[in-house]
Parts: C-alpha cells; sequence; structure tokens
C-alpha cells in the first residue's frame, strides 16, 4: 500500500492524525506529513478509515505493485 497527500487540497484538520497516527502526523510548520508512505498492510483499516475521515479528500491509499 501506498499513501499520498495532496497538500494542496489539505486544510490541516487533523483527523488523519487521530486515525493513524503512525502513518500521518504534524509538521514543524502546523501541516500535516505523511510519516510513513508504505505502511504495513495490517495498518490497512486504519489508513483506510483516515483517508475517509479527511473532509478535503486529501489522501488517496493505493496498491502497492511491488506488494503483489
Amino acid at each position: 500500500m501506498r499513501v499520498h497527500l495532496d497538500h494542496d487540497r489539505c486544510r490541516e484538520h487533523g483527523q488523519c492524525v487521530y486515525a493513524a497516527p503512525a502513518v500521518f502526523g504534524w509538521a514543524d510548520d502546523g501541516s500535516i506529513e505523511v510519516l510513513d508512505h508504505t505502511p504495513p498492510d495490517s495498518m490497512r483499516s486504519e489508513v483506510v478509515s483516515a483517508a475517509g475521515l479527511c473532509p478535503e479528500l486529501a489522501i488517496v491509499v493505493e496498491d502497492d505493485p511491488a506488494d503483489a
């Protein structure tokens, strides 16, 4: 799985940080950052939940072809 964050769409609501804190975090400037672009598949439900909670739809979760 690969996680992408569209920084142009993100408005730093922070729902992703609370839903998947091992994958998303706060940068020093107060913006959201992806801490782990390729989290393990065991975290899929957390990451998908975080993407679904984003009011700006700024998070994209893709299957990584390397995992197939």
